[in-house]
């Protein structure tokens, strides 16, 4: 490389992190974009969909250990979206050698020759591919929409069914002891059924059933000609077996009085219960066996510790270890009874969610297993009861509106293949690796996503670009045979700059969360923590050492890379992986199996929350959307330094945002979008705008609107005045400031300085 300063693109700009402080761009990071031919570039896959945490892929496996950057891609394969191009065809056209769908980095020989972009192995078009549907000309494979789209789904023909497709299948498993009753959480979800059954995706084969349990196990006969539903108690919890086999899950169109008039009574059935215990895991063998011959979803509600029968759990938690700054105990489960029902779950295409409304220590490391290797999901909701939390009452019901009707994938599997040289050695989300690259998804659904770890085994000496191509093979809830298919191509370099410059920062802090989850759990906290510090000192110290031809003072950094360290930081602060700040083991799971379930977007935000002022919103540089207004204030840095007291400031962390109001807040704000006519009068646990005519309040209520939209779960608002309990949570997400057990950011970087001039 020439020293001329033009010769350096912008992602490649040194850095001195010392001294520039003000480094996070006002608004959203955009993906890097790869550096390929446009035509190319102009149809490559969404990043949304699939991105890479390096842009540029090194030509050796020694070249990449060299950088000390993690190669791996991250992918939301069932994402909703605007746009998908839907082929119906009797030949599905595939590499004959190594099974790669035909996609648009595939170079045609001739008219009747494709060549495959991932083994090179040459292929025949097919007759039926020379006819193109779209322009309704022929001899023109090229221009097929197949070889037009970097994400595609196929209506698949029958040769990719193991069986007839199943039907929509839901079985609704529900805690009903003293605990359950109490919180309320029966009532929420029996009426957001009740609202939106309609709304259940399936079509005229969809099946229902529901499954009580305390000490017992409550079926329900919701036969069709019943005059009411019919309670069936199985009070021995040793030897569970199904009362009627037949009428416990039924055709929902046949019987959707019945199940109504179940979903009215429910909640007052057990209303006096005095019944404490709770035998989750024989109900959960209970609804195994009643799934068993159809597969289907498992939506599971528990309120509290199981502890009667299998898979009974004793309380694992010391309150007083909570603020340690030492290891973590108890990450990993407490017993394997959870995984092994989840396996034989994902045997017979089951997947189970979880969700856990509890005030007190539920052993979540033990009870996700049973999401975790279903391909199944774990909503969490601490201190959930309908009178006194009414914020989580908001969020529990919104969040059950979407999980009810967003689309499913059922029978499911997906597979991801790479450029020969490249192979994938680890998986990160919620499912089971049937063999070697093959993700056994007995549910798929469009929230979830997945990240891979990948290594160079051969060279890739002789190639520009190489591909990479998921496919997802699913039965939709319309009971048709799907393949939605994601295919991304990427330069191939073999200097280091070249490396470096392609670095995605962000997808490279996604994948390093879940290696840290993995190692916490396998290690320990302190060595996961310790591996996301190193991770940063080795690239950086690589990019000292061998891409800066002047050495010069600092601690620096490729502009591209400007915010690693910060957020290794606020990984190191964050509720997964923080010492000594009071965490419950729970809270700390929960955060977990985030990191590694959540698509990178989500992700983001738990790891770095938004800060934004919002006292004098403007509609200078707004965004309008349907008719609304959206302002777009700037992004602030983590730091009490930025807050004001004469202002307003709001602070998106992903789950939850805060809007802190400093103690003198400009009285326009308090009075036109608070609606008080003082700071005093703030009240305390406010966790709704009121709707207000004024050109402020829709002002705010449009923006947090807006961030509420981008995001498939419902962030819950919390207003926090001084003495407000949630105040230490908006502040501990103050990432740059320093705490007794944690450094700030100007002391982490002189830390990350000392060790790579060592």
């Amino acid at each position: 490389m020439t020293s001329l300063p033009s010769s350096t693109p912008e992602a490649l700009r040194v850095v001195n992190l010392l001294q520039e402080r003000n480094l996070l761009p006002p608004g959203p990071i955009p993906a890097p974009t790869p550096c390929l031919p446009q035509d190319l570039q102009k149809i490559n896959c969404n990043p949304e969909v699939f991105r890479s945490t390096l842009t540029s892929i090194p030509q050796t496996q020694s070249l990449l250990n060299k950088a000390k950057l993690p190669l791996g891609l991250l992918l939301h394969p069932f994402k909703d979206l605007s746009q998908l191009p839907v082929v119906t065809s009797s030949t599905i056209v595939r590499c004959r050698s190594c099974r790669t769908y035909i996609n648009p980095f595939v170079s045609f020989l001739d008219q009747r020759r494709w060549k495959c972009n991932l083994c090179y192995r040459v292929n025949d078009v097919p007759e039926e591919f020379m006819y193109n549907p779209v322009s309704r000309s022929y001899g023109e494979p090229h221009k097929r929409p197949e070889v037009q789209n970097a994400t595609i789904e196929f209506i698949a023909p029958s040769e990719y069914m193991l069986r007839p497709p199943q039907p929509a299948v839901y079985l609704f498993v529900l805690d009903v002891s003293h605990n359950a009753v109490e919180t309320g959480y029966l009532n929420m979800v029996c009426q957001s059924l009740l609202d939106n059954i309609n709304a259940l995706p399936g079509d005229s084969r969809t099946k229902i059933g529901f499954i009580t349990f305390d000490s017992t196990i409550h079926f329900y006969n919701l036969q069709e000609g019943l005059s009411q539903p019919q309670m069936l108690i199985v009070s021995d919890i040793e030897d569970i077996f199904l009362p009627t086999p037949d009428s416990l899950l039924v055709n929902l169109s046949e019987c959707k009085e019945l199940v109504q008039d179940l979903l009215k009574s429910l909640p007052n059935l057990f209303e006096k219960t005095m019944e404490t215990q709770s035998a989750l895991g024989p109900a959960l063998q209970a609804a195994f066996k009643l799934l068993s011959p159809t597969g289907g979803r498992m939506s599971v509600f528990q309120t509290q510790l199981p502890n009667l029968g299998v898979g009974a759990l004793k309380s694992r938690e010391d309150p007083n270890q909570r603020a340690s700054a030492k290891d973590i105990q108890h990450l990993s489960p407490a017993t394997d009874f959870y995984k092994k029902l989840a396996l034989d779950c994902s045997g017979q295409q089951v997947a189970v969610d979880l969700f856990l409304l509890s005030a007190q220590y539920c052993d979540l490391a033990s009870l996700g297993c049973i999401s975790r290797y279903s391909a199944g999901s774990v909503y969490y909701y601490p201190s959930y009861h309908h009178a006194h939390n009414p914020a989580q009452v908001e969020r529990f019901q919104k969040d059950l509106k979407r999980y009810l009707t967003r689309k499913i994938g059922f029978e499911a599997v997906m597979r991801i293949r790479c450029t020969k040289g490249l192979s994938i050695h680890t998986f990160h989300g919620n499912f089971f690796v049937r063999s070697t690259d093959l993700l056994s998804l007995p549910n798929v659904n469009p929230d979830a996503g997945f990240a891979v770890q990948m290594s160079i085994e051969e060279n890739l000496l002789d190639m520009q670009v190489v591909s990479f191509q998921a496919a997802l093979l699913y039965t939709s809830s319309k009971g048709e045979r799907r393949i939605r298919v994601h295919t991304m191509c990427l330069p191939v370099v073999n200097s280091l700059s070249d490396i470096f410059a392609g670095a995605d920062v962000q997808a490279i802090t996604g994948l390093l969360a879940s290696m840290a989850v993995d190692r916490s759990v396998s290690a320990s906290l302190s060595d996961a923590r310790d591996a996301m510090t190193n991770a940063a000192i080795d690239s950086l110290a690589s990019y000292r050492q061998s891409v800066l031809t002047i050495q010069q003072p600092g601690l620096l950094a490729p502009a591209c890379l400007r915010l690693f360290p910060l957020y290794i930081l606020a990984l190191l602060k964050q509720k997964a992986f923080r010492t000594g700040t009071s965490t419950r083991l729970d809270d700390r799971v929960f955060a977990m199996c985030q990191l590694k379930y959540q698509p990178l977007a989500y992700l983001m935000l738990m790891i770095h929350p938004a800060l934004y002022r919002v006292d004098d919103l403007t509609d200078e540089g707004a965004l309008n959307i349907n008719e609304r207004t959206i302002p777009q204030p700037r992004v602030q840095q983590l730091s009490v330094e930025k807050l004001s007291r004469e202002g307003a400031f709001l602070m998106d962390a992903g789950m939850v945002i805060y809007l802190w109001v400093g103690r003198n807040c400009n009285p326009n704000f308090l009075t036109q979008v608070l609606g008080v006519p003082n700071y005093t009068a703030v009240p305390q646990n406010l966790y709704l705008l009121p709707e207000l005519d004024t050109a402020e309040s829709q002002r705010t209520r449009a923006f947090i609107g807006w961030l509420r939209d981008q995001r498939p779960f419902f962030p819950t608002l919390h207003v926090i005045r001084d003495e407000s309990q949630l105040k230490a949570n908006f502040m501990q997400n103050m990432i740059e400031d320093r705490t007794e057990s944690a450094l700030s950011y100007y002391e982490f970087l002189l830390h990350l300085q000392q060790q790579i001039s060592k």
